[in-house]
């Protein structure tokens, strides 16, 4: 007799946030790691310093910052700041996915302690999984995939460091480019609001614009004024459609 799952154990839950690892938003996670893996093997940066870079900074492009930024000569404080900015992106993430996982009885220091597994992979596979699990279920689903996703990346990263300094270059920047094109598929699919559709396209026309003109910040005012824009506009369109 199968049980019921408002009474299952953590520990199941546990095991079924860990079996996420074989989903395809954690499969093109792992092959955008052997690009990293590629990346600073190229960069000659140590194996330790990336498999300890890998699960501190955890987020992909913000490790990227970091090791352009060291081969660049930045100044350590330089690299601080480069590396916040990016990562500041994730507390709007951890704000919207919190709500959905904890409970009344949850202790904050378990929901401190996620948070730091908290990245677009993450995020994304948790939002559109969470909501058909028990709430008593869902932070230890979300303690499941996400520290496994993080503990196989560091071994992954460890494991093919060696192997992937003979990649030729184009096979390297194809599986960093896979990372990307999930991340922007995967929150349109799982978009629940038209306020996301908005910044999304407005962010990708700024994006390219940003690049030609200021490079050096490209991302970051294609991201500020692109949302900042979709806001505006979403927040329009609701007071019109109020009024009517």
């Amino acid at each position: 007799m199968t049980a019921d799952p408002e009474h299952r154990s953590q520990a199941h839950w546990f095991l079924q946030g860990m079996r996420g690892l074989f989903s395809l938003p954690a499969i093109i996670l792992m092959l955008s790691f052997v690009g990293f893996a590629a990346f600073t093997a190229e960069a000659k940066v140590p194996v330790g310093q990336v498999m300890f870079m890998t699960g501190i900074v955890w987020a992909l492009p913000a490790k990227v910052i970091l090791v352009g930024s060291m081969l660049s000569g930045a100044h350590v404080a330089t690299a601080f700041i480069a590396v916040t900015l990016s990562s500041v992106r994730m507390m709007p993430m951890v704000a919207a996915l919190v709500p959905e996982i904890r409970t009344s009885r949850t202790p904050t220091w378990i929901l401190l302690i996620l948070s730091h597994f908290v990245a677009i992979t993450a995020w994304v596979f948790a939002m559109e999984r969470v909501r058909d699990i028990p709430r008593e279920g869902r932070v230890a689903f979300f303690a499941g995939f996400g520290i496994t996703l993080t503990l196989t990346n560091i071994v992954l990263v460890g494991l093919v460091y060696g192997a992937v300094s003979e990649f030729p270059p184009i096979v390297s920047g194809c599986l960093f480019f896979l990372t990307p094109v999930y991340f922007l598929t995967s929150i349109w699919i799982s978009a629940r609001h038209r306020v996301i559709y908005f910044a999304l396209g407005i962010g990708l026309a700024l994006g390219w614009l940003f690049a030609v003109i200021a490079p050096q910040y490209d991302i970051l005012l294609a991201g500020v004024i692109g949302g900042t824009a979709a806001w505006w506009g979403e927040r329009t369109l609701r007071r019109r459609e109020a009024s009517q």
